[in-house]
């Protein structure tokens, strides 16, 4: 296998920058809008036949895209060859639950090829999720071909992150505070690491690939072992305040809090995936391995729990409409898969409590991209740098 780690040498100097720039619209195009053939990138680039052919191969010749036969057409002469991004440039990306640390390879193409999920005993220390991060990349790499390419990690914290070097301010409910975990990984692996907030990358990624696709104004709210957290988009733009930790939606209050414990009125505090797991018996589960156990059951006091757990959840996602007056909402992780249990239910929750005019422009859906979510959010902050390169 081919390795690029972090290194100046392995970066190379940038190209012109006439050529960069078209050369990133090409590559952002196919990644983001999947495979087109040449007269198609004409046709939408408004760049002349020969510069798009010209463009393609330097992509082709970096190993950024791929150029295929198109399927039989009923066109009359040779159709144009259709361009991707490469299947054989990965990115590896990182997720750290309080349960557990899952990893996976997510190709240029938008593929998860590969997923481990590590279950822990006890919530893993920042050093610990880096040792089994280590270990799980490892086995990863030692079996792929060497055609294949890492770009870098990318990871998904729950919680407060410096954009700017994946310096953890706040997790609470892995207990990390003021952590480096960028700069521990990256001297673990050799590679470039990326960092974000784990709902904001959730967000992004069902607004270019999933259930938010084409929309520019959008709620997005993820919950996980870990917590409920979210993502703002207004006008296309992800909005994340003065240093990247806006979202944190778990920790508005839906109720006051009680004398003898201050978090009771927030609302992870009542909306939580452990709650619903003690309800069904089980200690740990995977999104899949949950959303199967909640449909398998008809326990009275498990549908008891999910209406409890959506009643309070519509208070904050109707607070959240009424301020924001997004077009979609969209909701991740479990909080998807209470929503597809009892969508009907919810809505009528949302629609009783809602400003009539809000109520009327919004869409309430569940995330597309499910269990793969996060790890297609945390590659993108590794894709997001080799498209403006044009390069790894």
């Amino acid at each position: 296998m081919s390795i690029n780690p972090r290194d100046d040498a392995s970066r190379g100097a940038p190209p012109e920058r006439g050529a960069s720039t078209n050369l990133s619209t090409i590559l952002r195009r196919v990644h983001r809008s999947g495979p087109a053939s040449r007269a198609e990138l004409t046709r939408e680039t408004g760049l002349n036949r020969s510069t798009i052919s010209g463009l393609v191969g330097e992509l082709v010749e970096r190993g950024l895209v791929v150029e295929v036969e198109p399927r039989s057409t009923k066109q009359v002469g040779r159709p144009s060859p259709v361009v991707q991004a490469s299947p054989q440039v990965l990115a590896v990306a990182l997720v750290p639950e309080v349960d557990a640390v899952t990893i996976g390879l997510v190709s240029f193409d938008r593929q998860v090829i590969r997923r481990v999920r590590f279950e822990t005993e006890s919530i893993p220390t920042v050093r610990e999720a880096v040792v089994i991060a280590r270990a799980l990349f490892q086995g990863m790499r030692d079996g792929l071909g060497p055609e294949y390419r890492i770009a870098g990690i990318g990871v998904a914290v729950p919680g407060l992150v410096r954009a700017v070097d994946g310096f953890v301010r706040w997790a609470p409910h892995l207990d990390w505070r003021d952590e480096p975990l960028g700069a521990l990984l990256e001297e673990a692996t050799g590679y470039r690491v990326f960092a974000a907030n784990d709902a904001n990358l959730g967000a992004r990624a069902e607004n270019l690939f999933g259930a938010a696709a084409e929309a520019s104004n959008i709620l997005y709210m993820n919950g996980g072992p870990s917590g409920i957290g979210g993502g703002i988009i207004v006008n296309g733009e992800l909005v994340g305040g003065a240093e990247g930790y806006a979202g944190e939606f778990g920790h508005n209050r839906v109720a006051a809090p009680t004398d003898s414990e201050v978090t009771d009125g927030e609302l992870e505090a009542s909306v939580s995936q452990n709650r619903l797991l003690s309800v069904l018996g089980l200690r740990s589960a995977s999104l899949d391995e949950l959303e199967v156990a909640l449909l398998a059951s008809e326990r009275p006091e498990v549908r008891a729990e999910v209406h409890r757990q959506l009643g309070v959840l519509s208070v904050g996602v109707r607070n959240m409409i009424n301020i924001l007056n997004p077009e979609k909402v969209v909701l991740g992780g479990f909080l998807g898969v209470l929503f597809d249990f009892e969508t009907a239910y919810f809505l009528d929750l949302l629609e009783a409590n809602t400003l009539a005019p809000s109520w009327e422009s919004v869409t309430v859906v569940r995330a597309e991209l499910g269990s793969d979510l996060l790890l297609v959010g945390a590659a993108e902050l590794v894709f997001d740098g080799v498209v403006a390169r044009a390069e790894l």
